[in-house]
Protein backbone atom coordinates (compact mmCIF):
# COMPACT_ATOMS: atom_id res chain seq x y z
CA UNK A 1 0.00 0.00 0.00
CA UNK A 2 2.74 2.43 0.96
CA UNK A 3 4.67 1.81 -2.28
CA UNK A 4 1.66 2.51 -4.49
CA UNK A 5 1.09 5.85 -2.74
CA UNK A 6 4.73 6.78 -3.33
CA UNK A 7 4.47 5.85 -7.00
CA UNK A 8 1.26 7.83 -7.34
CA UNK A 9 2.86 10.90 -5.74
CA UNK A 10 5.89 10.59 -8.02
CA UNK A 11 3.68 10.47 -11.12
CA UNK A 12 1.68 13.42 -9.86
CA UNK A 13 4.87 15.46 -9.32
CA UNK A 14 6.18 14.58 -12.79
CA UNK A 15 2.89 15.54 -14.41
CA UNK A 16 2.85 18.83 -12.51
CA UNK A 17 6.40 19.68 -13.64
CA UNK A 18 5.96 18.71 -17.32
CA UNK A 19 4.38 22.01 -18.47
CA UNK A 20 7.04 24.04 -16.67
CA UNK A 21 9.82 22.10 -18.37
CA UNK A 22 8.19 22.58 -21.76
CA UNK A 23 7.81 26.30 -21.14
CA UNK A 24 11.53 26.62 -20.43
CA UNK A 25 12.35 25.33 -23.89
CA UNK A 26 9.77 27.60 -25.50
CA UNK A 27 11.08 30.65 -23.68
CA UNK A 28 14.68 29.82 -24.60
CA UNK A 29 13.69 29.45 -28.26
CA UNK A 30 11.87 32.77 -28.23
CA UNK A 31 14.91 34.42 -26.68
CA UNK A 32 17.18 33.03 -29.41
CA UNK A 33 14.77 34.27 -32.08
CA UNK A 34 14.66 37.76 -30.59
CA UNK A 35 18.43 37.80 -30.29
CA UNK A 36 18.86 36.78 -33.93
CA UNK A 37 16.44 39.50 -34.99
CA UNK A 38 18.37 42.09 -32.98
CA UNK A 39 21.64 41.00 -34.56
CA UNK A 40 20.12 41.22 -38.04
CA UNK A 41 18.83 44.75 -37.38
CA UNK A 42 22.18 45.83 -35.97
CA UNK A 43 24.05 44.34 -38.93
CA UNK A 44 21.69 46.07 -41.38
CA UNK A 45 22.07 49.41 -39.58
CA UNK A 46 25.87 49.17 -39.61
CA UNK A 47 25.87 48.14 -43.28
CA UNK A 48 23.70 51.09 -44.36
CA UNK A 49 25.33 53.79 -42.24
CA UNK A 50 27.05 56.38 -44.44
Amino acid sequence: MRTSVGIMLTWLALLALAPALGACHTTAGAGRDLSATGHAITHSAVKHTP
